[in-house]
């Protein structure tokens, strides 16, 4: 939220991210804007005033979990394999997006990737696990974040609708990760 505002701007805009990340969780990426604005007690201009786009009231509403990944991936910097502190933050990241029902749609906003406030922040924070992962022989040296990240919106986006999405979209990751090659 821009600094400066009136008191009560601010106070709409908190009431309407409140009641935007209850509805983004309970009908997805495509929760009606209208009904945030009615829940809100706002009308659905001064929703647009705050959220100029859907990718905007998405990119709020999933800040928090952002954040949340970048500090576990910091965490994660000082482990000893490189390749299991990368696999462990993905898996977090897809539980994250799993559970988080805007958030692969929020990350799969490519209109102008450079203005995916939400991917830009992931690719960031993954950017030292995935070098050092690399520099390890650990991961092939020309995969990319966006990659990974893609292949999580992927198969996420396609898990949400099974029964048990997190099993599934877990399944997939892991099957990503191992590939198709028998065990051996």
């Amino acid at each position: 939220m821009p600094e400066g505002q009136r008191a009560d701007a601010r106070r709409n805009y908190a009431r309407i991210l409140a009641v935007a990340e209850q509805e983004v969780a309970a009908h997805g990426p495509e929760a009606s804007l209208e009904q945030i604005a009615r829940i809100a007690g706002v009308g659905s201009a001064t929703v647009r005033r705050h959220f100029p786009s859907r990718q905007a009231l998405l990119e709020a509403v999933s800040e928090k979990r952002i954040e949340a990944l970048r500090l576990r991936a910091e965490d994660l910097a000082g482990e000893q394999n490189s390749r299991d502190a990368l696999l462990t933050w993905l898996s977090e990241v897809v539980a994250y997006c799993v559970s988080a029902r805007g958030l692969a749609a929020a990350l799969a906003y490519d209109e102008d990737p450079t203005q995916n406030g939400c991917a830009a922040a992931l690719e960031e924070a993954g950017r030292d696990l995935l070098a050092r992962a690399a520099r390890d022989g650990a991961v092939a040296p020309d995969v990319t974040v966006a990659d990974l990240l893609s292949l999580i919106v992927g198969i996420v986006l396609i898990s949400q609708y099974a029964p048990d999405p997190e099993a599934r979209a877990d399944r997939l990751f892991q099957l990503a990760v191992a590939g198709l090659s028998p065990q051996r």
